[in-house]
Formats: C-alpha cells, structure tokens, sequence
C-alpha cells in the first residue's frame, strides 16, 4: 500500500514537472504589453491592429499597441540609438535594415524558426515560410529577418487596347521590338517608365535583361561583388538593349523626368501600353483607376537564344523584425507566428491584394489583377531581389544614376557599365562596408 502511494506520488510529482517544463516553451502572456510598430503604407496597419484585437481576445491578461506612420522610421531610429525600441517592428524602406544588423540592435530568429507555427505542435514554422523569401532575411549562416507580404516585378500591359489591336504579350526582344513599331504606328507610346525613380527601370529593365543575356549567374556575381561582373558582356548587352529602344523612339517622350504616379496615370490614360511595376500598382491607383480599366501581367520579354532562365521572376520584400532591446521578446514571437497563420495569410490576401510569403496562402481568392502574378510565380524556377542596393547603398544609388543617364542618352552602353564597375570597385575595396556573399538555396 504503501509502495503504490509511494509509486502515485512519484508519478504525479513527474507529470507536474513536465508540464512545467512544457509549459516553459511556451511565451507567457499573463498581464503582459506588446509595442508594435509599423510603416504606414498602401496596405495601410487596420489589419495589424484587428489582429492585435483577436490575439487579445484569446490572451488574456495581453494589451498590444499597434502604431504607424508614413515615415515610421523617423521615429524609430532615435529609439533604437536609446535603447528603447517597439517590442516588434516592419520599419519600412526607409530604414537601413542591414545597419541593424550589424549593428546587434535587432536579434537571429532561428532557433524561433525551428519551433513549430502558430497553433501547431509540430513541424517549424520556417517552414510555412516560401524559402526562397526567406533567404533575404540572412546573413552569415543567421536569420534576422522575416518576410510577410511581398512583391513581384514585371511589366503591365493595357488588356483592352491589346484585344481591340490584336495584339499578343510579347514573349522575346524580336517579339517586343516588332510589337513596339505597330503601337507607335497608332500614336501611342509603346512603354512608359518612372524616370525620376531609375529603381523601377533598373528592376524592369536592366536587370532582367543581364540575367537572359548572362543567366541568373552573371546578376549573382554582380552581387556579390565578384571582379568585372558589373562590366560582363551580360550588363553590356542590357544596356545596349534599353539603348536601342530609346534610339528607336519606343520610350514615352519625356518618361525620364516622370514621378512614379505620373508615368503609371499615363499608362491608365492609354497613352502609353506598357510599363514596368510591381504588384502594388493597382493598390497604389485604385483611386484614380478608370471604371473597368483591365491590366495583363507579363515577365520582360527575354533575349532571343539567351542563357537566362525564362521563368526567373524579380521580388522585393519589406521585412519585420525582433529589436535586440525590445521588452517582451518571447511575446512578439508568437503573435507574429499569429500574423503569419496560414489564415491570417489567406486574410491578407484577400483584404489587401497583394502576395504572402507564407506557403499555401497562394489558394486564396486572389483579386483578377493578381491571378496572373500568382501563376508567373508558381511556375518560376528562379527568383532575384535587388539585395545590392540594401546591403550597399551608395552602389544602389550610382547604379540608379547611371540608369537615369543611360535613357536619357546622356552615357553610352560602353560608359554606363564602366560606370558601374567603377562603383562596385569602390564598394569592393571599402574595409568599413560588412561584405554579403549569396549562394542560391544556401544562408549569406
């Protein structure tokens, strides 16, 4: 009898302790305040904050204050030099992210990663997660940052004025150059660009040609800084082929002084039939959108016999991250993995238009203008992101620069990539900029 008593106390004393243990794992959110703090962009932070509430109804004892603005990161630097930040931050484009980095203000998320997903007890929430997104967020073998919506890049053309003209997407540079020459017959401008921000000709133009002149491999070596990529016969004949399309007149007259909203008004007008954008142009110009007005998505047509990858497709994310002085850490935690729920995903797809990077949320009911873009990115073999001109910002802006000289005819094709080398041999040689190596599939 007394053994059995015994033996139940010792049972019972174990089960305590594993649940203690087990427990442990898990954030404590009794009487707990989360600070997040977001930039206040096109998708806008109501959806932020309406999950804030969810997660409060099913937290007891949490309170989350969920603040934003247009220029978030304004307020937020000052804060991190003090060594007082939000609990959990999306700073924007404005902040220098890889300078948090560096800096240890912001702190590795992997071993968060290896825990399971929101909900789950199993698995790892890395891997709900699109990989190739994820990659972006690392630096030398470590995670510091996590993805949530992202964009693509391509071109958009005028649907309605395609199907009245019998026209087709071109798929090749012949096809392209063919196409141009019938829509300026019509007096229409074949392509549009944002002039004043060369990032969007460098995106839609430039670097989606080196990588069918060059293959994907030549845009890596140019990222990662390798000796003469910024000069390769790939840059050079993607040069000469944005070169050859404003000789031929098939740029829209006065494009290169532009502002983002100006170009895209004139392709909504229908005095332009193409132009390079993100995913984001209809959630930008929704309010100005004419009545019915239909837009195609289509990748940049490739180099006839090039050696790039078809299907390769640019995106850009804008990440979240964990402040290494935050207060509540283990709490920001989980109600991120609560915002990357593959429901919430779904949500946020369906509210704001745009795509996830989590996996699965590609079987939400995408609006018409994005089902395109969804297709072009199931079926890509390869994806880029402009990383260079994150991880070195004076590179972004001469290779921008020079962009802007090139289609205003100002520089030669031969000029504009000695241009280029130039700034990337500065860069290679500046001991005080931390260097970035990537290796596709693999941590940088």
């Amino acid at each position: 009898m007394k053994r059995t008593t015994y033996a139940l106390l010792v049972t019972a004393v174990a089960l305590a302790v594993a649940v203690v243990v087990s427990c442990g794992k898990q954030p404590s959110t009794a009487s707990k305040e989360l600070e997040v703090a977001c930039f206040k962009g096109g998708y806008g932070i109501d959806f932020f904050e309406q999950a804030a509430r969810e997660y409060e109804r099913s937290h007891p004892g949490v309170k989350i204050k969920v603040w934003g603005n247009p220029r978030v990161w304004e307020q937020l630097r000052p804060r991190f030099v003090a060594g007082n930040p939000p609990d959990l931050t999306y700073p924007g484009w404005g902040m220098d992210h890889w300078a948090l980095v560096y800096e240890g203000q912001v702190i590795p998320l992997d071993e968060y990663l290896d825990t399971p997903p929101y909900g789950k007890t199993e698995g790892k929430w890395r891997d709900t997660f699109e990989p190739s997104l994820l990659e972006l967020c690392q630096y030398q073998g470590k995670t510091y940052m996590l993805p949530y919506f992202f964009s693509m890049l391509g071109w958009w053309y005028n649907k309605e004025m395609f199907e009245q003209n019998g026209w087709k997407p071109p798929r090749t540079w012949s096809e392209l150059l063919n196409l141009c020459e019938k829509i300026k017959a019509k007096g229409i401008a074949p392509i549009t660009y944002q002039g004043i921000y060369p990032a969007y000709a460098v995106s839609g133009f430039l670097i989606p040609w080196v990588i069918s002149a060059g293959g994907i491999e030549a845009f890596d070596n140019a990222q990662n800084l390798v000796p003469g990529a910024w000069k390769s016969p790939a840059f050079l004949k993607a040069a000469q082929m944005m070169d050859e399309l404003r000789r031929r007149g098939y740029f829209q007259e006065g494009a290169n002084g532009m502002d983002h909203t100006g170009a895209q008004m004139e392709f909504l007008s229908g005095r332009a039939a193409m132009i390079p954008c993100g995913t984001w142009l209809h959630s930008e110009m929704r309010n100005v959108m004419p009545k019915g007005f239909r837009m195609g998505f289509m990748l940049p047509p490739i180099l006839d016999g090039g050696k790039g990858d078809p299907t390769a497709v640019g995106i850009g994310i804008e990440p979240w991250m964990v402040p290494t002085k935050g207060k509540n850490r283990e709490l920001a935690i989980d109600f991120y993995k609560y915002m990357t729920s593959l429901e919430k995903a779904k949500q946020f797809v369906e509210a704001k238009g745009t795509l996830m990077s989590i996996r699965g949320s590609d079987q939400a009911n995408f609006p018409e203008h994005l089902k395109e873009p969804v297709e072009v990115f199931r079926n890509a073999k390869t994806v880029w992101s402009v990383e260079y001109r994150q991880w070195y910002p004076k590179l972004g802006k001469a290779v921008e620069d020079a962009t802007a000289a090139l289609l205003a005819g100002d520089i030669t094709p031969q000029q504009f990539v000695e241009r280029l080398e130039q700034a990337a041999e500065a860069t290679r040689q500046d001991k005080n900029i931390p260097k970035h190596t990537y290796t596709r599939g693999k941590a940088r």
